[in-house]
């Protein structure tokens, strides 16, 4: 029987008694329900299952049990096709599609909007501003009612942009920063000669070589020092633009070419040569590969731009003030800063005609930047603006403008605040924002839509987000609802789970031990549910813990640390412990712990860290990191190793795979190599991989599948016709091993694979952790790009557990439980505590106070966010931590903490 022929439970006596929380929405009378008959979409069991509109509807169950797969690969992809369909055919080309789910009906579903974590594609012309619509009306605000120079006509809008023709700084075309392309950073080492690669700028392999060749052609000294080369000869071979066709001697000497060139022999082909420069910005401009990209990027020097100076606006529109800012240096505001300026023009406040800055409209830190710039100007520090801006033809109609303007600003600014978000400012790119900060933007933006009627799809709001600022994020959610809205939430969030009108657990279980609805109702029903591994966490009273905090073995101390909001930061981490790092939302903690931690322990061990988003920015859009300051002032001798797990992608690429990123599928193909067949027919290890021409399918190239293109409608996949999908030769998949192929070895989930090599030590080493840490539902050839990034990071950890602990390394996590249900949180905490228990420091930054109350020492950081943060408020064991009055970490924790 599925869950939609049951009623909803009514939880007998005992289980009333064991404490179930009430819902604290209010009363929901539903105007109908979605009714779901059969949705079989990825691990999902013909479901059926009735879901009522015009509520708050949480979709729970572990990770991997397909409660996104309802919400948004079956109900939400639905409602987008529905629409498309409304959609001319020319126009749905043009639109990215999710495609059909697979299910036999849906009832009763209005239009949907999804609020994903997923970032899209990551652009730094992309901003808070431009995300949220704010820039629009701020740009509006200086066209309408800014102070002009004298003389100086009235701007519109879009010239206050730095995305368009009119208002983009004209020598940088609104990037900001200028670029070039130097001999230093082309030839980084001038002793070597042209043969030993001095033009590094060049490509390597064989396109690099030709152009070597080509030069020995027309006469170029490749064999002397690059540095004793004539001048001429340096700058035309990096700096010209012309391209001349010579004839090719592969492998010929010089000597050799000049005679092959005498006597007119036949030469290996024709070769043109193109300028080290020419290539570096050719290739920059025109190449699909990131790899290259990023690449011939580091041959580019990067420096701000003369003319605007990193404000990315020509000079009239920077020259356009309001409140004594230009545009530029309101941009960079905290959100909060921004609405306290705006605040005094909302309620009829305006400066004096003719003063570029009133101190009625700034706040105390405006009002002492507005002055600062007056005394670097020469300016008395007492004396009013000097009256050289006027707004022309100031009058009733642009006060009230002004007014108007500032008030809709406002309004949107409060929402934005109140989510927690009020440390941001306008002009920070999206790459730099995290999923949570990205998708409380688009629920802000939603917020003033003032749409009704709607779904809204929410993957995990929660996330990244300090139990402090939850409260904000449901009353945003019960404004959408009063707006007429249905919200349907995935997330892991046990208040917010409490608070929903309708609970919709999914499971029992990860991967094909889950995919049923095993309980849709009130929250309270769920008690009666034995089969719900969320109940033992939404109805238990917190358990004591068992683990006396461990004593520290010394003490990793920083000293005078400034890194974004910290401002001469001491701190210390306890060596041989398990560290939680609290605080709200932007008030410091991966600055302190995802960025200057690690950059000041790499630069003592003398290894470079990489950004968590090196390989996701367009490197045209990225700007020079202020390194950190601050230096380790205690407890090296015991770090040897530093080891920083994030939630990057495993691969950019359906190539790479559970199997090949753990290092296990190097063991699995050799135990089918040497089985008796494949050593019959000599196939190697290659001869398994579908990366490897002489195994992959001919057809698919180890893809898998084809692509066919629908021309009006969005391409399908279908499964290769010569491989069917196991992207493997046929003559591959003749070899067995139990009999298994490779191909139905990767098609295992990691529980089934423990079974199958359950004697082969070298493989169950990774498939233990694999298994131990929650990822039992994955297959061993699951696709990097199906994983979500606290998959990714939970992989990342696996792999790192696999290795001999010897006691001596740090590590750092940032949000290890993002994605994760509270079930598998424990079983997380049980390896992160082992990794502890072998004597590694372990420190991560966490919003969940489940962990912040197992963990041996907690630092909280805060006590705000952006300016208002950037302390250390409270540092001592969990004990201690909830005595201190100024953490607003303090009373959440003590709910987790039984005496």
């Amino acid at each position: 029987m599925t869950s939609s022929d049951k009623k909803t439970p009514t939880p007998p006596a005992a289980a009333t008694r064991a404490r179930p929380a009430p819902s604290e929405s209010t009363v929901v009378v539903p105007s109908g329900f979605v009714r779901v008959r059969g949705a079989r979409e990825h691990n999902l069991k013909n479901v059926d299952v009735e879901i009522p509109r015009d509520a708050l509807v949480v979709f729970t169950g572990v990770s991997g049990s397909g409660k996104s797969s309802l919400a948004f690969g079956t109900l939400y992809a639905e409602a987008q096709r529905r629409y498309f369909e409304s959609v001319a055919p020319y126009a749905r080309r043009l639109i990215e599609q999710v495609g059909a789910p697979d299910v036999d009906a849906i009832e009763g579903l209005p239009p949907a909007v999804a609020l994903q974590q997923q970032r899209g594609s990551p652009s730094a012309r992309s901003s808070v501003g431009s995300v949220t619509t704010l820039s629009s009306l701020v740009r509006m605000l200086y066209s309408r009612t800014g102070s002009y120079p004298p003389k100086q006509p009235m701007l519109y809008a879009e010239d206050f942009s730095p995305n368009t023709v009119q208002g983009a700084c004209p020598t940088c075309h609104g990037l900001g920063r200028v670029y070039e392309v130097t001999e230093k950073s082309m030839v980084p080492d001038d002793s070597l000669t042209i043969r030993e690669r001095a033009v590094a700028a060049w490509p390597p392999a064989w396109h690099g070589q030709n152009l070597r060749d080509i030069l020995v052609t027309l006469g170029y000294d490749v064999d002397t020092p690059w540095r004793d080369l004539p001048k001429k000869d340096r700058d035309w071979i990096l700096f010209t633009d012309e391209t001349p066709t010579v004839p090719v001697y592969a492998g010929f000497s010089p000597k050799e070419t000049r005679a092959a060139l005498k006597r007119k022999a036949e030469p290996s082909y024709q070769g043109t040569f193109t300028g080290a420069r020419r290539y570096v910005l050719h290739t920059f401009a025109n190449t699909q590969s990131a790899l290259m990209k990023k690449r011939v990027s580091q041959f580019m020097i990067s420096s701000e731009c003369p003319s605007c100076h990193g404000k990315r606006l020509k000079k009239e529109a920077l020259s356009v003030t309001f409140a004594g800012f230009d545009i530029g240096e309101l941009a960079q505001l905290p959100l909060a800063r921004l609405a306290a300026i705006l605040e005094p023009v909302a309620q009829g406040e305006w400066p004096d005609s003719g003063t570029a800055t009133n101190s009625s409209v700034l706040s105390k830190p405006a009002r002492r930047d507005a002055t600062a710039r007056r005394v670097a100007a020469g300016g008395s520090a007492h004396q009013a603006a000097p009256d050289v801006r006027r707004t022309p033809n100031l009058s009733e109609e642009k006060r009230l403008a002004a007014q108007r303007i500032a008030t809709e600003l406002l309004e949107r600014l409060a929402t934005l605040i109140d989510l927690g978000l009020g440390y941001l400012a306008l002009e920070r790119s999206t790459p730099t924002l995290s999923s949570g900060e990205l998708q409380r933007l688009r629920l802000a933006t939603q917020l003033s839509s003032q749409l009704f009627g709607v779904v809204y799809v929410l993957d995990e709001p929660s996330a990244g987000l300090h139990p402090a600022d939850g409260e904000a994020l449901f009353t945003a959610l019960q404004r959408l609802k009063a707006a007429g809205n249905s919200l349907f939430v995935v997330e892991h969030d046990l208040q917010m789970m409490r608070r929903a009108d309708w609970l919709v657990d999914v499971g029992p279980a990860a991967g094909e031990a889950g995919g049923h609805v095993i309980y849709s109702g009130p929250p309270a029903g769920l008690a009666a549910v034995v089969a719900s591994q969320t109940r033992h966490h939404l109805f238990a009273r917190p358990a004591p813990s068992l683990r006396a905090p461990r004593s520290p073995r010394g003490w990793l101390r920083l000293a005078h640390v400034t890194r974004n909001n910290l401002h001469r930061l001491d701190v210390g981490f306890p060596l041989g412990c398990f560290t939680t790092v609290t605080g709200v939302s932007g008030s410091g903690k991966s600055s302190l712990v995802s960025q200057a931690l690690p950059e000041l322990v790499a630069n003592r061990l003398g290894r470079v860290i990489e950004t968590a988003d090196d390989d996701e920015q367009d490197p045209l859009f990225t700007t020079p990191d202020v390194p950190t300051s601050g230096q380790i002032v205690a407890g090296m001798e015991a770090v040897h190793r530093l080891v920083r797990v994030d939630q990057k992608p495993i691969g950019r690429t359906p190539r790479s795979n559970l199997a090949t990123y753990t290092g296990l599928f190097d063991h699995v193909r050799k135990l089918f190599a040497e089985t008796p067949a494949a050593r019959k027919r000599r196939y190697s290890t290659g001869r398994f991989s579908f990366n490897v021409a002489q195994g992959r399918c001919p057809t698919c190239e180890g893809e898998g599948f084809v692509s066919v293109e629908l021309l009006f409608l969005p391409s399908v996949y279908a499964p290769c016709s010569t491989c069917h999908g196991t992207r493997y030769y046929a003559q591959t998949l003749e070899i067995k091993w139990h009999d298994k192929n490779i191909a139905e070895v990767l098609a295992l989930t990691v529980d089934a694979a423990c079974e199958l090599f359950s004697g082969e030590p070298h493989v169950m080493r990774a498939l233990t952790v694999l298994r131990d840490i929650g990822l039992g539902y994955l297959r061993l050839g699951q696709p990097a790009t199906e994983l979500s990034g606290g998959e990714a990071q939970r992989i990342k950890l696996a792999t790192e557990l696999q290795r001999a602990q010897r006691g001596d390394t740090l590590y750092i996590l940032d949000e290890p439980t993002t994605g994760l249900h509270p079930a598998d949180v424990d079983r997380l905490l049980v390896q992160l505590q082992g990794l502890a228990d072998a004597g590694n420091t372990v420190v991560v930054v966490e919003h969940d106070m489940r962990v912040a109350a197992q963990s041996d020492w907690i630092i909280d950081v805060g006590p705000g966010a952006g300016e208002a943060g950037g302390k250390v408020v409270a540092s001592g064991t969990p004990a201690e931590v909830v005595r201190v009055a100024a953490s607003r970490t303090a009373a959440y924790l003590k709910e987790r903490i039984v005496e």
